[in-house]
Order: structure tokens, then sequence, then C-alpha cells
């Protein structure tokens, strides 16, 4: 296996200017002070921003959709369930491509073809053409791709200990705000046209890939690239060696994600249901209180736990017996409108400690010659687990709220288990 010693980019965000220039011109960048690191940290975080965008932003237009093409329901959620299964198909692909060229030789085309199609997807609505908004949804879907997934594997290239598990925390927190802000951005655009939000989609993507190409400097890789044979050997090697731990922690991360959006997916059916009837931009801030918990927790979350593999362990056990409690707990008070939206915001603080624990240790634990595809991986689990989510909890609510409830604290009291045997952090990130 090739082994790579990994660069130092930047020191912690707390670190004193001289240090961070220091370390940055190592580094061959610019940024010679804090303001510099603050820049790159935003940077990276617009990229997951952009990506959460391409989904929540169109849920609450569906049923104007629906009206204005002639459609049915299941027509207009291909929408979603293409683009997340089309990013979630060629992740791993463009994880490959970046460990084969660079992260901003990927990330900066995705970007361009993310935005693009969503101008086509406009267009397609302009001339009530449901094929064409189909083609570009499955574009915008491959542009994806190529966008969260690798600036996670960037994070990892670019920071090391503190300042790593930091910067993934505000990447974690970043698409937490995405999922909070994007319905309720959805909704006010729908105000002015229902097609709208597909052309608000280029905007987003072209201040973030001006963040990309004037702000992050991404070191040069020092061995060159892997012929794919002994690539492929190589990941099929990390896999083995590291199977135990790093397929628990990715399917973790993914049912995080699925009971998440699912549990949300839930309340948001309940909200438009008899005696509430809320909905529209009203209901999309009351969806925002538990994801608001769960940005704040990931955020100070990654601050907090640096690489320290004892403080992860305890992080991640107690986010996930937190989800399971306060999921169970939902069971009793599914009639209860105030008490079930305060134990899914304590279900969405669970959430927000764990995956920041997940992603320094899957960002951590591999080289930059590699880590490209195995962090592709692992957010094409996420991605599936979030695509799937709705349907399924769809037709679990269609028998009884408590099936819901019961099946995920299920699943959670299940993953805790696993992860409290399987995953030991700081042996795993020593290795």
């Amino acid at each position: 296996m090739q082994t790579t010693k990994r660069r130092k980019l930047m020191v912690s965000f707390e670190s004193d200017m001289s240090d961070a220039g220091s370390d940055a011109a190592a580094q061959g960048s610019e940024a010679s002070s804090a303001k510099g690191s603050v820049l790159v940290f935003i940077a990276l975080a617009s990229i997951p921003l952009v990506l959460v965008l391409g989904n929540s932003m169109l849920v609450p237009v569906l049923p104007q959709m629906q009206e204005k093409l002639g459609i049915t329901q299941f027509q207009s959620s291909l929408l979603i369930t293409l683009f997340s299964v089309t990013a979630g198909v060629f992740i791993p692909v463009i994880g490959y491509l970046s460990d084969r060229f660079s992260r901003k030789a990927i990330i900066i085309p995705a970007l361009i073809v993310y935005g693009a199609a969503g101008i086509l997807a406009g267009f397609g609505a302009i001339w009530s053409s449901y094929s064409t908004i189909i083609i570009a949804r499955a574009i915008q879907g491959l542009g994806a791709a190529g966008t969260a997934p690798i600036a996670m594997a960037l994070v990892g290239d670019l920071f090391k200990a503190g300042t790593e598990s930091k910067a993934l925390g505000l990447m974690e927190a970043s698409n937490g705000t995405g999922k909070v802000v994007s319905p309720i951005i959805g909704s006010l655009l729908a105000l002015w046209a229902w097609f709208a939000a597909f052309f608000a989609f280029p905007v987003f993507c072209a201040v973030a890939l001006a963040a990309v190409i004037f702000i992050i400097k991404e070191p040069s890789k020092e061995n060159k690239p892997m012929k794919l044979g002994d690539y492929v050997k190589t990941v099929s090697t990390i896999l083995k060696e590291k199977a135990r731990w790093l397929i628990t922690a990715f399917c973790a991360g993914s049912l995080g994600l699925f009971i998440l959006f699912g549990v949300l997916f839930y309340l948001s059916e309940q909200l438009e249901k008899e005696p509430y009837s809320i909905d529209g931009v009203k209901k999309g801030f009351i969806l925002a209180i538990p994801l608001l918990g769960q940005v704040l927790t990931a955020y100070i979350t990654g601050s907090r736990i640096k690489k320290n593999g004892k403080v992860i362990r305890w992080v991640m056990n107690i986010g996930l017996a937190l989800m399971t409690v306060s999921l169970a707990s939902a069971i009793f008070f599914l009639n209860n409108i105030v008490i079930l939206i305060a134990l899914l915001c304590l279900s969405s603080i669970g959430t927000g400690l764990l995956l920041p624990c997940l992603n320094t240790m899957i960002v951590g634990s591999v080289e930059q010659a590699e880590r490209g595809m195995i962090t592709s991986l692992y957010n094409s689990l996420r991605f599936l687990g979030v695509a799937f989510g709705p349907p399924l909890f769809s037709w679990m609510m269609d028998i009884s709220g408590k099936l819901v409830f019961t099946s995920v604290s299920v699943l959670s009291a299940l993953t805790f288990v696993a992860v409290l045997l399987l995953i030991k952090p700081g042996k795993q990130l020593s290795e």
C-alpha cells in the first residue's frame, strides 16, 4: 500500500496568526492569517450547502408542479428520487477520479454541471416539458456526486488533528443548515413562480464555484497516481482490513440520516392534518426546529472532539443512546405535537453528536491517495439513506405512527450496540 505523509495546510481555528501563516506557507498557500483560515472554512462549507438545496428546495413546490404540468404524485417524486439515486450510483466513480487527478479538478466542473442542469430544468418547466425536467435532474445528480463527497476528502488533505474534525463538523452543520433553510427558500421562491427554484441553482453554484477557485489552495500530491489495477487492489485491501468497523461506520451514518429525514417526513405530514392544518412557510419554520438542534450540535461536536479517540467513543455512544431513548419515548406522545417536536429535537441532537465523529474517523483513517474513494462510498450510502427514507416511512405511516417510531428506535438501538462493540476510535485512528 502506498503511504503518504499527511501535509499540514493549516493549524487550529484558534491558532495565532504567525503559526497559521507558517503552516499555510508550507503547503504553498497564500492564506497567512486567521482570516484566511475562516475563508477556507466558509468556502468548504458552501459545497455541501449547494448539494442539500438540490432536493430540499423543490419539496414545497411539488404540489404546484403536479398541477401545472398535469403529472401524478409519483411522477413528481421522481424528481427527488432520480437526483439522489443518480448521485449515489456515480459517487464512487467520481471518488476514484478525484484520487486519480485532484479534488478541485472534480469539484469545479461538478458545480458547473449542477448549475447548468438547473437552467435546463427551468426552461423545461417553462416549456411544460416533464421529460426535459427529468433529464435535467438526472444530470444534476451526476453533478452532485462531485460536490460534498469530494469536499470531505479535500478536508482530509488540507487539515490535520483538531482542525480536520472542526472542518468536518462545520461541513455537517452546513449540510444541516441547508436542510433548515432550503424548504423556506423554496416556498418563498414559489410565491414568484413555481419553477423559480430551478433558476436559483446556478446562482448558489456560482457563489460556491468562485469560493472554490479563488480561496481553496489544494496541496499537491506527493506520489504519482496509481494505475487502476493497483488502485482497486489497494482500496480492496483497505476495505478488507478495516471492514469490521468501517462498514459499521458507513451504515451508522446512513442510518442516522435515514432516521432524521424519515421522522421529519412524518412530522411534516402530521402538521398538515387536522387539528393543526399547518403548511407552507410556517411549516418550514417548525420543521427547522429539530434541524437547528442537529446543526448547532454538529458544529460544536466537530470543534471539540479533535482526534481524541476516547472522546469520540463517548460522544458517538451518547448520541446513539439519545436517539434511541427519544425515539422510543415518542411512541407514547404521538398525539401531543409539542412533546413530539421536543423529542425529535433530542433525536436530532443525537444525530448531530454522531455524524461528525463518524466523519472524522472515516476521513482520518485513510491516506490521501485512497481518501476520495472511501469518503465517496460513505457518502453514497448517506445519499441512499436520504433517498429511501420518505418512501419507507410513508409505507409505515399508512399502517400506524407507532410502527414508525418502534422501527426507528429498534434500528437506533441495534446501531448503538454495533458501534459500541465494533468501533474503537483510539485504536482505529492510530492505525
